[in-house]
């Protein structure tokens, strides 16, 4: 799973997740992506969940790139802790995603297998999701 070698702070607040993401909203490295449609924080199990439902899918052809990572530590307190007594410890890692964001994106695939490794990766996400393909994309920007 992925989480970060080492963080400045070991811990961090919780923070907003309003508005739509500007950075990693644009197809760069593959032919198809699949784009977050709603605000949510996505763990590290969850990427790690769709990377592995992709890849058995598409089997040895193409390649994945995970647009991605999960960089936010999220704490939890103790079971049956009475109030108090500080922030819990870190428990698991978030990438905070917000509507436009991609997070998957393949290449060297048709278009029907990539569809369909996009939606096996989607429902083990707990957002809804939009598969895009890179010649969409190139007609809605003229």
């Amino acid at each position: 799973m992925l989480s970060p070698r080492r963080t400045k702070f070991r811990k961090q607040q919780r923070g907003r997740m309003g508005g739509l993401a500007h950075r990693g909203s644009t197809l760069n490295f593959g032919d198809f992506a699949l784009q977050a449609q709603e605000p949510a924080w996505i763990t590290s199990r969850q990427i790690e969940a769709s990377r592995r439902a992709m890849t058995r899918y598409i089997r040895r052809g193409g390649k994945i790139w995970i647009r991605i990572f999960p960089d936010k530590p999220v704490t939890m307190r103790p079971a049956e802790t009475r109030m108090g007594s500080g922030k819990g410890n870190p428990e698991f890692w978030v990438a905070v995603v917000k509507p436009g964001r991609i997070l998957f994106e393949i290449a060297g695939v048709t278009e029907e297998i990539a569809r369909e490794a996009m939606r096996l990766a989607a429902y083990k996400l707990p957002i809804k999701t939009k598969f895009i393909v890179r010649s969409q994309v190139v007609e809605e920007q003229e």
